[in-house]
């Protein structure tokens, strides 16, 4: 299937108004009875979180009466959900706060993200800035755009940057095992930079911006990465899982690796080759 501009414009007016109606009034006011954990003591959810899934929920379940709609927070308390993605003609998955650390330690570093997926392809991917009020989209084989409610629009691209040495990278070290948690942060000199955001949605966003030259992830959850990973690719990028397997939505388990190319996929594959499974 395929989503025309319409629908996907419809898609991103409810998720401004899940934010300003759900999130932003709640931004730096959470008391400490609005925060919860889940499977640990850092994954938290929040009242934010729940009540922009469930206004999402509803206004998709209403612009689209026949999508299957698979939301973090619903995952949560059914599992069996994430089943639903891979035979689904139009499966929405949401992550409604993406960031949850950061949001409820008074951090801006958060946003919303949005996928569609068809029988496991994603076809649309929305990353969304509640604070700012924009957004990075993608349709399948149309670009990655940068958009803004008054109509500004502008195509975006992939770095150029071929260097290891020069490369800007990202990742939270604290995904992967303690027994190469060591071997992997003795790498990080070999790079300009190395960063953790915290936050899939401004990482994704960040590099189809061109700031953020390549990305390395253990945890395959839908919600994190079927938008970012297809924005990257419309902006020219490469993603796939380390052992060479291409990445789509109904992977949940393995370590992922995206770049601004192919070739430079390859080159940093060679480097964290000691990561794959």
């Amino acid at each position: 299937m395929t989503l025309d501009q319409a629908a996907t414009k419809t898609i991103i007016d409810i998720v401004r108004h899940a934010a300003k109606t759900e999130i932003l009034p709640r931004f730096r006011r959470l008391d400490p009875d609005s925060i919860d954990t889940k499977s640990g003591p850092d994954d938290l959810v929040t009242i934010a979180d729940k009540g922009a899934e469930k206004v999402i929920t509803q206004g998709v379940a209403r612009a689209f009466p026949k999508a299957t709609i698979v939301g973090e927070e619903a995952v949560a308390e059914d599992k069996t959900l994430l089943d639903t993605i891979r035979d689904a003609e139009m499966a929405v998955i949401i992550d409604p706060i993406d960031g949850t650390w950061n949001f409820a330690r008074n951090l801006n570093q958060f946003g919303v993200m949005v996928a569609v997926v068809s029988h496991g392809e994603t076809v649309f991917g929305l990353l969304y800035d509640p604070l700012v009020d924009d957004w990075v989209m993608a349709r399948k084989g149309e670009g990655a755009w940068y958009g803004r409610p008054d109509g500004t629009e502008r195509r975006l691209q992939m770095s150029n940057t071929t260097r290891l040495s020069s490369m800007v990278g990202s990742t939270s070290i604290r995904r992967f095992p303690k027994e190469t948690q060591y071997d992997l942060a003795g790498l990080f000199p070999d790079f300009d930079r190395m960063m953790s955001f915290g936050c899939a949605c401004h990482e994704y966003r960040t590099m189809a911006f061109g700031f953020v030259d390549f990305m390395l992830t253990a945890k395959l959850m839908p919600w994190d990465h079927a938008a970012g990973v297809m924005i990257v690719q419309e902006a020219g990028g490469y993603a796939a899982l380390l052992d060479g397997t291409p990445y789509n939505p109904t992977i949940h388990q393995g370590r992922m690796m995206a770049a601004n190319s192919k070739d430079s996929w390859e080159a940093l594959r060679d480097k964290f080759d000691f990561l794959i499974d």
